[in-house]
């Protein structure tokens, strides 16, 4: 039995992606649809065949001591595979951005020059837990003509492997390039390095997990990162608020799922709001179980009914993944904006407020990839969007910011027309 050097493995699978993603380039939009379709039917049909493989896993996670939240990105279920599958379908259903002409215009000299939408060739995807990601972003990548080198978390690895079998059974079936979605099997860590100093075959990666994760590709990566480090979103609640509106967008926020980047971490109370107001929110927060991180203003605001920690400055900066929320009260709605921009990730932040000036100037001081008027920081999705399914929300500027379809994983090129044209 040879020796497995995993240097050669990793350099073998970039160069079968970076031939594969030439000829994803130049397939019809049918023929991406009809492999999207085939995954999503395999999906439902081997569903016994997944959640088995999910189950060992599980039982893997559970013996690790994984935390809940962890346990849960991990899980399938039936309806969890429906809904990969329904996704899937979404996709296909969009219009194929290959060949779309962005822009165009006729040229003094009778030149027509065409921006048009072109791949961004192989996607270097690194992941954790979460396998119902392994499909999304296969198909996001394949739907944009890029060919796509999937790498998941040890902790996933026997639901990706089938999930992976998936893909090239239905490329198999299909006639798309076989190595247009590969799965990596090795979950030696050092192979995520190998792949990030490849940027003759690897266009761009695009890490999504824990900050570390991201923190570690963002530093070793020789071509493009499209990230996010973390999601400390803030929920930040005005005078003019309405409190029914206030405290179901609050909760929501804040508890509908814990372990996600777009949960709420943070509420922002201006002094003004009536204190019953107040005590409302913050003992709704404490009956659903989440703990209260507060400043002196808001310990006082809740006077003895609820439970409280003092806040540190750490509070204010945290992604928690938690039933804890910090809690700070301001002055004003410039004190708010400037609280907001210093501690947050840049990811989702939400208003609730009935006053226009108000809203306006939240929404156009918040540096965030997504503002929220009235409306939960968990609605920062690519399918609440209707973008379809996401390969993950950018806090970038470049190339993408916010939830990153298949639009996203494209680039461009100018393709020009003339009529034996010259340059004089």
């Amino acid at each position: 039995m040879t020796e497995f050097n995993l240097q050669e493995y990793c350099r073998d699978v970039a160069a079968r992606a970076k031939r594969a993603s030439r000829a994803l380039a130049a397939l019809s939009g049918g023929q991406k649809n009809q492999w999207l379709e085939t995954v999503a039917t395999m999906l439902v049909d081997r569903a016994e065949l997944i959640l088995a493989e999910n189950a060992k896993d599980l039982a893997a996670a559970r013996e690790a001591g994984l935390k809940p939240s962890m346990i849960d990105r991990l899980t399938l279920t039936r309806k969890t595979l429906e809904g990969m599958a329904q996704a899937l379908r979404e996709i296909a259903a969009f219009p194929d951005p290959i060949g779309e002409t962005i822009s165009s215009s006729i040229r003094p000299s009778g030149l027509e020059v065409r921006k048009v939408r072109a791949p961004l060739g192989v996607v270097f995807f690194v992941y954790e837990s979460r396998p119902n990601v392994t499909t999304d972003a296969a198909a996001i990548c394949v739907k944009s003509g890029n060919a796509v080198i999937l790498r998941g978390g040890k902790e996933a690895i026997h639901s990706n492997i089938v999930l992976g079998k998936i893909l090239a059974d239905a490329a198999e079936a299909t006639g798309l390039p076989k190595d247009a979605a590969q799965l990596l099997t090795t979950t030696d860590r050092n192979a995520i390095d190998e792949f990030l100093h490849m940027p003759e075959y690897v266009n761009v990666a695009i890490p999504r997990g824990g900050e570390a994760l991201v923190k570690r590709v963002a530093t070793e990566a020789k071509m493009p990162v499209i990230k996010h480090f973390a999601g400390n979103c803030h929920v930040y609640v005005d005078p003019s608020a309405d409190p029914e509106v206030a405290v179901r967008v609050l909760l929501n926020s804040k508890m509908q799922r814990l372990g996600t980047c777009n949960t709420a971490e943070s509420l922002v109370l201006h002094s003004q709001i009536a204190p019953s107001l107040a005590q409302r929110l913050l003992n709704a927060l404490s009956e659903k179980g989440c703990a209260l991180r507060v400043d002196e203003r808001a310990r006082k605001l809740v006077g003895d009914a609820v439970q409280v920690e003092a806040a540190t400055e750490q509070d204010f900066y945290a992604e928690y993944l938690a039933a804890i929320i910090s809690v700070k009260v301001v002055d004003s709605l410039e004190e708010a904006i400037a609280h907001i921009n210093e501690h947050s990730s840049g990811h989702t932040e939400a208003i609730i407020s009935q006053d226009v000036r108000a809203i306006k100037r939240f929404t156009t001081e918040i540096d965030s990839a997504a503002v929220m008027v009235n409306a939960s920081t968990r609605l920062h999705d690519g399918g609440q969007f209707g973008l379809g399914a996401e390969i993950g929300i950018s806090t970038d500027k470049f190339h993408a910011r916010g939830p990153c379809g298949v639009n996203e994983l494209t680039s461009y090129k100018y393709v020009v027309y003339g009529d034996g044209a010259l340059r004089e």
